[in-house]
């Protein structure tokens, strides 16, 4: 399953982009990320039917690093081809696209720079694959 990351605004070259890119590195699955401008630009080619669409949203459900590892097994166990996560601009997500999505997924309550909110989301996926193959990285409690 790939694991894709859509992301307004550009990166660069920060501090965020170089834990983006060695978390990403680190994930035994096909990865992606994606940039678009702040504003305009489209998405990617909409994923696959068999594809979820997880956007990064405040409103969206808080899940335990385990509670992420197992809704990404059960979607990778079902045959679900792309998830991508989609993190949007300073003003998020319209309702109409909160309704589109498989998944609301939020990292707290506090407000996150999007460029680290990237670099948290590539550390959670690299945790949910270890949390999934059983390596060591993750540990419980």
């Amino acid at each position: 399953m790939l694991l894709h990351i859509v992301a307004r605004g550009r990166i660069g070259r920060s501090p965020e982009a170089e834990l983006v890119d060695r978390y990403m590195k680190r994930i035994a699955w096909p990865t992606r990320v994606s940039e678009l401008p702040d504003r305009g630009g489209r998405e990617p080619d909409r994923p696959p039917a068999q594809g979820r669409r997880i956007l990064l949203d405040e409103k969206g459900e808080v899940l335990a690093s385990m509670a992420l590892a197992e809704r990404i097994g059960r979607w990778r166990d079902d045959g679900v081809r792309e998830a991508r996560f989609l993190i949007g601009a300073a003003d998020g997500f319209s309702d109409a696209e909160r309704g589109e999505a498989d998944l609301l997924l939020s990292f707290g309550r506090a407000t996150w720079p999007h460029l680290l909110a990237r670099a948290m989301l590539a550390e959670q996926l690299f945790r949910a694959t270890s949390i999934l193959a059983n390596h060591p990285y993750h540990r419980e409690g």
